[in-house]
């Protein structure tokens, strides 16, 4: 199995607690149900980022590498939250919390999770504005518009229009909007999330984003003339981690389309519909060495990975085989759309007619797997070009895409909705390919410095996986001489530099350590 260098993924970046060590990163079998219950779910270990600097107080250095066990599986995630506290359970006082009030000490009545949470957020007063519980949600990376949170914000809406100001909630106010959503919310204020210290991560985040925004060099593609038409000044970084805690800079709300991104989503869905052995009869998975767009097969007369223009060729051939092009589609868009949460994901007419009027060399690579009989028996060849080309053409934000990532990330299910989209197979194979194929030329280079699978567009888009933590999206037209964002991979290894000096830092420490410890008896 591959092993992942967390070292150029966000060690840095990444703090972890007491609760949730990182020791390994295979799930629990009895977590696979495609169940979107939670309540039997074991206890678990995970990854838990962050940066020594994000955190005061305790900190624990990752390992260097991820085990060999990889790929991760989806987290489990149980009803019971981590650190959380059963309603038919004692409550634990936490620091943090206010004190109950007199008449519930004298009636010997323990808190509420409900009142524990508004003793938090209150500081001491009987009653908060709403905008301030708000502005301490969005400060734990949860967003008001989050599918998870849908019956807390329209309970909120309701009951602050009975209010007499509309604004101000007590105790009980408080307790009425919260408590369908309980559990989630706990976990986020407790900081048992997968990043606990969330604005101080941002803040970091918004430095990568500056420190590339501030690079120029590369052209924007105009071998497809839509594409040309794109500002190079444009940039954009979105993450989404597997607990749905959100950051977004820059133009993200921007649309634009997938292009080679979409390739890895594809083959995923064919993994899922079909399962790797029959996938894999017609599409190899080793590194082609050579540009994206060869006509060159392998030894076997097959393309050699889903990540080059024959291979994804293939593979879309072996999406709903027997449908019409209109059918598939939709059904493509379909899977997307529960990847992204329900997020953006639209179409861009003009890019595909502009695509299928400059593929000449997209229709040679056809003809050529045609001749060597690399498509499943009746294919229509033709068709076939029009659904990739269809393909390439579908539009995401920044913030849908990093949904989608983070789906990958998480085993498959996506994190704002909690649903399986794609099955455990279909994710392990998809991130093995991004992490040796993904990058085109670039691939080798990547794994070695930034060892995380990822997947570039010549649209100026990268979707980076970080297994078992977030998905992240990296969005600016300018690319480099090999197809990649000059930004995007500017970012992704200003991640990596950011770890090796904090591996050197920890390094002295512990050297130091070492020499410190001195026997009582001396």
């Amino acid at each position: 199995m591959l092993q992942f260098r967390l070292s150029t993924a966000l060690k840095k970046l990444l703090p972890t607690s007491r609760e949730r060590p990182l020791t390994g990163i295979v799930r629990h079998k009895g977590c696979f149900s495609s169940s979107s219950s939670r309540s039997s779910c074991p206890p678990h270990a995970h990854l838990t980022p962050a940066l020594r600097s994000l955190r005061a107080g305790e900190h624990r250095a990752l390992p260097r590498a991820l085990p060999r066990t990889w790929p991760p599986w989806r987290r489990p995630l149980c009803t019971k939250t981590e650190g959380a506290i059963e309603p038919s359970e004692p409550a634990k006082k936490d620091e943090t919390v206010q004190e109950t009030t007199a008449e519930d000490k004298k009636a010997g009545i323990l808190p509420s999770l409900e009142d524990l949470l508004f003793y938090t957020i209150a500081e001491g007063q009987e009653r908060i504005p709403a905008h301030k519980f708000i502005t301490a949600l969005k400060a734990t990376g949860l967003r008001t518009g989050d599918p998870r949170l849908k019956e807390c914000m329209d309970m909120l809406k309701v009951t602050l229009k009975s209010t007499s100001d509309g604004v101000m909630l007590d105790r009980h106010l408080f307790k009425k909007c919260v408590q369908s959503n309980i559990v989630l919310l706990t976990q986020a204020f407790r900081k048992k999330f997968v990043i606990p210290d969330f604005m101080s991560f941002a803040a970091h985040i918004d430095k990568l984003y500056d420190k590339a925004k501030n690079m120029s060099g590369g052209q924007v593609a105009d071998y497809i003339p839509q594409l040309a038409k794109f500002s190079p000044d444009l940039w954009a970084v979105s993450l989404c981690t597997v607990d749905g805690q959100r950051h977004t800079v820059g133009d993200t709300k921007v649309p634009f389309c997938l292009q080679s991104c979409v390739k890895p989503l594809k083959y995923a869905i064919a993994v899922h519909d079909h399962g790797t052995e029959y996938v894999h009869r017609f599409i190899g998975k080793e590194p082609s060495g050579l540009r994206f767009n060869k006509l060159f097969l392998d030894e076997d007369d097959k393309p050699h990975n889903p990540m080059v223009n024959a291979g994804a060729i293939v593979c879309t051939s072996l999406i709903k085989q027997r449908a019409s092009n209109a059918e598939k589609f939709d059904y493509v868009v379909n899977f997307l759309n529960k990847m992204a949460g329900n997020e953006y994901v639209g179409f861009s007419n003009a890019t595909f007619q502009s695509e299928r009027e400059s593929g000449d060399r997209n229709f040679a690579i056809g003809y050529y797997l045609k001749e060597k009989k690399c498509f499943p028996e009746g294919t229509d060849m033709t068709s076939i070009l029009d659904f990739y080309f269809q393909l390439c053409s579908i539009e995401v934000t920044c913030e849908s895409a990093s949904v989608m990532a983070a789906t990958l990330a998480n085993g498959g299910f996506c994190p704002i909705t909690g649903e399986r989209v794609l099955s455990p197979e279909s994710v392990r194979n998809t991130l093995s390919l991004m992490h040796s194929c993904g990058m085109y030329d670039f691939s080798g280079q990547f794994a070695f410095h930034v060892g995380l699978p990822a997947k570039s567009g010549v649209a100026g888009g990268i979707l980076l996986v970080v297994p078992n933590v977030m998905g992240i999206m990296c969005w600016s037209p300018p690319l480099d001489k090999l197809g990649n964002s000059v930004r995007g991979i500017q970012f992704c290894q200003g991640i990596s530099q950011l770890v090796t000096e904090e591996e050197e830092e920890e390094e002295e420490e512990e050297e130091k350590d070492s020499y410190s410890v001195v026997p009582q008896h001396l």
